[in-house]
């Protein structure tokens, strides 16, 4: 009998909504990055982050559905549906990044021969398992008053999205030199991506309840703070980034002035991010249902 119960295969892990979705994003992000494996053509880092991604997330994927399968996670010492909610929102961001990133940097145009064919299947392989992740952000959100995992929540899937964006920020940052206003704004993004990623973390491996204070208010609070801090940074960066300076004339991938304007556009991506952050966690908290 033990034996029997060690076995145990739970068949909804992959005859669910959310388990297909699962399995067409393995199917997916494998095909993806196997084709572009076979063409060889994914030098450069534009190229590792977009085979890492796919990479990434058919790994991750496959492993959740493998512990789903076998209903191994409850004895993982962390909070599942957290866990899986700040994946799958992590992953839709990641292939759909990996799925405009590598067709505008390695598809030539015009197109033609196998190479590029491989190319084409590979983006539109991409962009499907896009869809399969937003699909299951979806199927996998908590419905409004269901009192469930916080990252499966509007606030905790937007702080999932604002810790990514982050990310692609510090990307994009380069000599930010002795000018103090820039200093201010990298301060920012750093300040705000480590708070972020640690109520991420902390949610995930359940330690929030060790927390003093009353975890909603305090959520409020960061929020708020962050939200000015990041009005500052949407004023100052473009401020003393193109102040007195022309765009360059061959301007390459590699041109400082697309990466600062590429930083400007993000920093205002994140300012509405914790914008709709604050709304959403201040109705939490002063607008409940009873």
């Amino acid at each position: 009998a033990g034996s029997a119960a060690m076995a145990t295969v739970n068949l909804r892990a992959v005859t669910s909504w959310v388990g297909i979705a699962r399995l067409f994003a393995v199917v997916l992000s494998c095909l993806a990055f196997s084709l572009v494996a076979s063409t060889g053509i994914f030098q450069g880092s534009y190229g590792t982050w977009c085979m890492f991604s796919w990479c990434f997330c058919f790994a991750v994927t496959l492993l959740v559905l493998a512990l789903e399968l076998l209903e191994l996670y409850p004895a993982l010492p962390l909070s599942w549906d957290d866990f899986t909610s700040a994946f799958s929102m992590l992953a839709a961001l990641m292939v759909f990044t990996t799925s405009v990133v590598f067709p505008s940097t390695f598809v030539s145009s015009p197109c033609s021969g196998s190479t590029c064919a491989q190319q084409a299947v590979a983006t539109a392989a991409s962009c499907l398992c896009f869809l399969a992740y937003a699909v299951e952000v979806g199927l996998t959100r908590a419905k409004p008053g269901d009192v469930s995992s916080f990252l499966s929540t509007v606030p905790g899937l937007l702080k999932v999205f604002e810790a990514y964006v982050a990310c692609l920020i510090f990307s994009l940052l380069d000599a930010y030199g002795s000018e103090a206003g820039l200093q201010w704004c990298v301060a920012v993004y750093s300040i705000c991506f480590i708070v972020t990623l640690l109520i991420i973390i902390f949610t995930i491996g359940r330690c929030l309840a060790y927390i003093p204070c009353p975890l909603e208010k305090m959520l409020v609070v960061y929020n708020a703070l962050a939200m000015a801090m990041y009005l500052t940074a949407t004023v100052i960066w473009p401020l003393y980034s193109f102040r007195g300076r022309t765009r360059p004339d061959p301007c390459g991938r590699d041109c400082w002035w697309n990466k600062r304007l590429g930083v400007t556009f993000l920093t205002i991506f994140n300012l509405i991010a914790y914008l709709v952050d604050l709304v959403y966690s201040s109705r939490m908290v002063f607008i409940r249902a009873p």
